[in-house]
């Protein structure tokens, strides 16, 4: 039988080395550093125009989250307490209330079961708020309910 053999551990680097500089050969290009996210374009699709921020309509992940926060506090539960019954973590229950990320519709369900709600009570609060949120920037640019410049006021003389 052989002696005992050292313990030494294998390194594998995450990174690859630095080339060295070959004389007579150019050294490949650096990839261009990250722009810090406040730099960054924001990302348009081909059937989506930018508009500024007061004309653009909110994101349905924002109004689920809106929802989801509400009645959470409404019935002055913690987001522990909500995400265990729901067996959801409690940082992505935090991430869908604050509209960081999409949900599933099981993970709805399951959000809206916890607070006693169904997945049609869930969608139709948050519709209601999706209509009350484009509703209040049409009357801001001079449109009210049904699309009219006099908000629904009509004179007959």
């Amino acid at each position: 039988m052989s002696g005992p053999t050292p313990n030494e551990a294998r390194v594998i680097p995450l990174r690859p080395r630095p080339l060295r500089p070959r004389s007579g050969r150019p050294q490949p290009a650096r990839p261009e550093p990250l722009r810090p996210e406040s730099a960054r374009p924001e990302p348009v699709g081909p059937d989506q125009v930018r508009r500024p921020d007061a004309e653009r309509e909110p994101l349905w992940r924002d109004l689920v989250g809106d929802v989801l926060r509400r009645e959470r506090l409404a019935q002055e539960r913690t987001l522990k307490d909500v995400a265990d019954t729901a067996r959801i973590s409690m940082p992505y229950l935090s991430e869908v209330e604050r509209g960081l990320k999409e949900a599933s519709s099981e993970v709805l369900a399951a959000a809206a079961h916890a607070l006693g709600l169904t997945l049609g009570d869930l969608l139709t609060l948050a519709h209601g708020e999706l209509t009350r949120v484009t509703s209040a920037t049409q009357v801001g640019r001079g449109r009210g309910p049904g699309g009219s410049p006099y908000g629904g006021l009509c004179l007959a003389a």
